[in-house]
C-alpha cells in the first residue's frame, strides 16, 4: 500500500475510533447528556464498537492498524514493513487529535455546563497554587472523556495492567493471520478484535481504563490541555507516559511471543 494509503486510512479510522470512543466516555459522564450514569457496561461496548467501524473504514485502505501497539507488533512479526511504521504513528496520532476534537464540538453545550456546574467547581481547588500539591486533584473534570487514569496510583501496578492488556490485544490480532488456511480472517477479523477489546474492557479495564493504544490517550490528553476549556483542570501528565509505555511494551512483546510460540 503507498503511504497516502497510510496517511488517510490511519487518520480517519483513529479519528472515527477516538470520536465514537470519546464519545461515549462523554455521554456518560455529563450530567445534561441522556447516556449519564450508564455505566462501565457502556464504556465497554461503546469502544469495542468504536473499534469495529474504525476498522472496517480504515481496513481496505491501511490495514486498520490504528495503534502504535498494533504496527509495532506488526512490525516485529514481519507484516509491517519497519520503513512504514514512522508514518502508521504519526497518522494515528493526528487522527486521534482530530477525533478527539470532534467529541468536543459534538458534546460542546455538555462540556459548558458541566464545567460551569457549581457542584464540580467546587469540587475543585479553590487555588491551585495554596493547596497542598499532593492533596490537589491530578486531573481535571473532563479529562476522564479524554484519556485514562488509574484507581489506584501504583507505578508498577498500573504499568503492567497496560502491557498485559495490550499483549491479549495484539496477540489476538496477530493470531487471526493463523485461521483459513493463513488467509486469515478477512472483514471478520474486525468483529473479532472489537469483541476482544470488549472482553478486555470488561475483564482487565478497571484498575486502568485499559488505554491499550498509546495515541487513544495521547491525542486526546494534548487537545484536552489546549483547549478552551474554562475550568478544566490539569492533563495529568505525569501519568501519561503509563498508557504510552505500556501498550508499546505489550505490542512489542505480543509480537515476539507471536513469533517464537506460533511461527
Amino acid at each position: 500500500m503507498s503511504s497516502s494509503d497510510i496517511f488517510i486510512g490511519e487518520t480517519i479510522g483513529t479519528a472515527v475510533l477516538i470520536l465514537l470512543g470519546g464519545g461515549v466516555c462523554a455521554a456518560v459522564t455529563f450530567k445534561r447528556s441522556k447516556a449519564y450514569g450508564a455505566g462501565w457496561l457502556a464504556i465497554a461496548f461503546g469502544w469495542g464498537f468504536a473499534v469495529l467501524t474504525g476498522a472496517y473504514l480504515a481496513g481496505g485502505v491501511s490495514g486498520a492498524h490504528l495503534n502504535p501497539a498494533v504496527t509495532i507488533g506488526l512490525a516485529i512479526e514481519g507484516g509491517t514493513k519497519w520503513s512504514d511504521v514512522p508514518l502508521y504513528l504519526g497518522s494515528q496520532l493526528l487522527g486521534a487529535m482530530i477525533g478527539a476534537v470532534l467529541v468536543w464540538a459534538t458534546y460542546y453545550g455538555q462540556f459548558r455546563a458541566h464545567l460551569t456546574d457549581p457542584e464540580v467547581i467546587a469540587a475543585q481547588p479553590a487555588d491551585e497554587g495554596l493547596v497542598d500539591q499532593k492533596a490537589a486533584p491530578k486531573a481535571g473534570p473532563v479529562l476522564g472523556v479524554f484519556s485514562t487514569g488509574p484507581e489506584i496510583r501504583n507505578v508498577a501496578q498500573n504499568l503492567i495492567t497496560e502491557v498485559i492488556a495490550t499483549v491479549v490485544l495484539v496477540l489476538a490480532i496477530l493470531t487471526q493471520g493463523l485461521n483459513d488456511g493463513g488467509n486469515g480472517l478477512g472483514t471478520l477479523g474486525a468483529l473479532i478484535t472489537a469483541l476482544v477489546v470488549v472482553g478486555i474492557g470488561l475483564s482487565l479495564g478497571g484498575p486502568t481504563g485499559y488505554a491499550i493504544n498509546p495515541v487513544r490517550d495521547l491525542g486526546p490528553r494534548i487537545v484536552h490541555a489546549l483547549l478552551p476549556l474554562p475550568n478544566k483542570g490539569g492533563s495529568d501528565w505525569s501519568y501519561a507516559w503509563i498508557p504510552i509505555a505500556g501498550p508499546l511494551i505489550g505490542g512489542a512483546i505480543a509480537g515476539g511471543l507471536y513469533n517464537v510460540a506460533f511461527k
